[in-house]
């Protein structure tokens, strides 16, 4: 239909701002601009929510097996997978609602393993209902992981001064700590240096977390995790010419990789890389599973029940995960 990258946006939880945000920023020039966007969801629930927000766009329903026709200006193709009914309220945890978000997402990963869409981008899913609908993941990279048939990958946090990958997400911290070993934190750093590589930097800087405060201090702090779980890692990606440095202490390396020293930074558990991108603002950042055979971006924020429904969300993660997502799909032959 065109050299444009066709972007798969999946609505997630139909009951949280998802449907909003994406009709927010589909609203917007950029996207449009430079791909064909593609929703996958129930086009009366985008319809809702453009109705909330007196958008003026419309949508064109498709089945997933037919072709993409060119769409007009204010319009937006969507595969209708019709789950939820209308009369689903916003705000409120429901297993119609999970099972939809669960559905919407492997419709979108089906498109991407047959070439019909170039990348996804995923609205939030609410996880207690995802659970209530029947599927018993932690969230979005879980799912994508085993539909892909992907055993090694990672969670990258990217916002305009900083950028986290994690050795472990979506765990306890106790069985954290137990998971990280020098295979795993070798393999997130590589990752992380060909994800950065890719985007056209020649040679990331990357910085390491240590587990510990002050990243043991040589044996003051901890059991001797660093040594054992975090240095052998490290030293072998520097053994392969990578520029990474670690483990280092966490409470000032953030600081320090905002300043410019580093192009990312590599976080051990779930709330060390969470905690300082969400400090510099929710609306900026967004979620890239690296390691899949297709490309994942995604808002890095939940599905804000709170707000849902009032046409109050902001949509700018969503867009800026679109751009991402843009970005990063593979390039077109004009």
């Amino acid at each position: 239909m065109s050299n444009k990258p066709i972007i798969g946006i999946t609505m997630g939880d139909a009951a949280g701002v998802g449907p909003e945000i994406i009709v927010k920023a589909l609203c917007r020039d950029e996207v449009s601009e430079q791909a064909v966007p593609l929703v996958i969801g129930d086009i009366k629930r985008l319809k809702q929510a453009a109705d909330i927000l007196g958008a003026d766009v419309s949508f064109k329903a498709i089945g997933p097996d037919e072709s993409f026709s060119p769409p007009t200006s204010n319009e937006v193709l969507c595969v209708d997978l019709n789950l939820v009914p209308e009369s689903l309220p916003f705000g409120e945890v429901s297993a119609e609602a999970g099972h939809a978000a669960f559905e919407y997402l492997r419709t979108a990963i089906e498109l991407a393993n047959d070439r019909k869409i170039d990348a996804i981008c995923t609205a939030p899913l609410n996880k207690e209902a995802l659970h209530k609908g029947g599927h018993k993941y932690p969230g979005h990279t879980e799912i994508l992981a085993e539909l892909t048939g992907t055993s090694n990958f990672a969670m990258m946090l990217s916002s305009p001064k900083l950028k986290v990958i994690h050795v472990t997400t979506h765990i306890g911290l106790r069985d954290a700590i137990d998971r990280i070993e020098p295979t795993r934190v070798y393999d997130v750093v590589r990752m992380a240096h060909e994800t950065l590589s890719l985007s056209g930097i020649k040679q990331p800087k990357i910085a390491v977390c240590g587990i510990n405060p002050h990243a043991g201090e040589n044996g003051l702090f901890g059991y001797g995790e660093e040594e054992e779980k975090v240095i052998p890692g490290v030293e072998r990606a520097q053994q392969e010419g990578i520029d990474v440095v670690g483990p280092l202490p966490a409470d000032t390396l953030f600081f320090r990789a905002v300043r410019g020293d580093f192009d990312i930074v590599v976080a051990m558990y779930h709330d060390q890389g969470h905690g300082p991108i969400k400090v510099l603002g929710l609306e900026a950042g967004v979620n890239i599973t690296v390691g899949l055979p297709i490309i994942r971006t995604s808002v890095d924020h939940g599905t804000a029940f709170d707000i849902a429904g009032k046409g109050i969300a902001d949509e700018a993660s969503m867009l800026e995960a679109m751009m991402q997502a843009i970005e990063l799909a593979p390039q077109k032959a004009e």
